[in-house]
């Protein structure tokens, strides 16, 4: 420990860092160069499917999603429906708005594996007004 060891100490700590996966993506934000919204709130897609995804213990429940292809850059996601029976309200090629669910740091909330997005809107339509019966699915 002599002179200037403190200097070797923060040289090596800056450079160990960047073998660390979660200081590394920060920074070289990664998250956002991933991202399919492409750092906005909401996007819109085509709806490509209905599938359902099987929740992580200790709940055992089929957690109703659907996979949506974004109109602005073509990436697909998966999107959860929120609502009992919201499943009923999107059909496959509906236009759907969705948004993120807003779990930790970006992943995904709750025991739904691998689903970051939820629907808000079908066919310019609030969902969740769709499921209380205050209006009708919309024709396109």
């Amino acid at each position: 420990m002599g002179l200037k060891s403190a200097v070797k100490k923060q040289k090596d700590r800056k450079k160990f860092r960047w073998k660390s996966r979660k200081y590394k993506v920060r920074a070289l934000d990664l998250y956002a160069k991933s991202d399919p919204l492409e750092v906005a709130n909401q996007a819109k897609g085509i709806v490509l499917a209905k599938v359902q995804k099987e929740a992580k213990q200790p709940n055992s429940a089929m957690r109703k999603c659907c996979k949506v292809q974004l109109t602005k850059n073509g990436k697909q996601v998966t999107a959860f429906i929120p609502g009992n029976l919201g499943q009923k309200f999107i059909n496959e090629h509906d236009e759907v708005m969705i948004e993120r669910i807003g779990g930790k740091q970006g992943r995904s909330k709750g025991d739904i594996p691998g689903v970051r997005y939820k629907v808000i809107q079908v066919n310019d339509q609030p969902l969740h007004r769709l499921v209380k019966g205050k209006i009708e699915k919309g024709r396109r």
